[in-house]
């Protein structure tokens, strides 16, 4: 898969991990696990940006004696979860179209 897509298709991923309820790393990385995989140092600098996009913000809390970052998604990533909605159906339109086969 072309390097772009997917590192579009992961970026909402992660959002949709974290729409209902804040999460953190290891966890996001748990909950995405049946459907597509990651590991954390690719989920890091995904994390990142999302936050400079305003997609996502963070906060530290502590947990057992350490600090944990928690990420909770804004209003933008919420609007960047439904854009994604409407690029799917168009995908699935070409997905449609270029595995038809011979057909017409």
């Amino acid at each position: 898969m072309e390097n772009q897509m997917k590192r579009g298709l992961l970026d909402v991923c992660v959002l949709a991990a974290i729409r209902d309820e804040d999460s953190y790393g290891y966890r996001i990385v748990k909950d995405l696990s049946p459907y597509v995989e990651i590991s954390e140092s690719t989920l890091y600098p995904i994390l990142r940006r999302l936050e400079s996009g305003q997609m996502l913000t963070v906060r530290t809390a502590e947990h057992n004696g350490r600090l944990r970052k928690y990420y909770h998604i804004t209003d933008s990533g919420i609007e960047r979860l439904k854009q994604f909605e409407s690029e799917w159906k168009e995908l699935m339109q070409i997905y449609e179209f270029v595995t038809r086969g011979g057909e017409k």
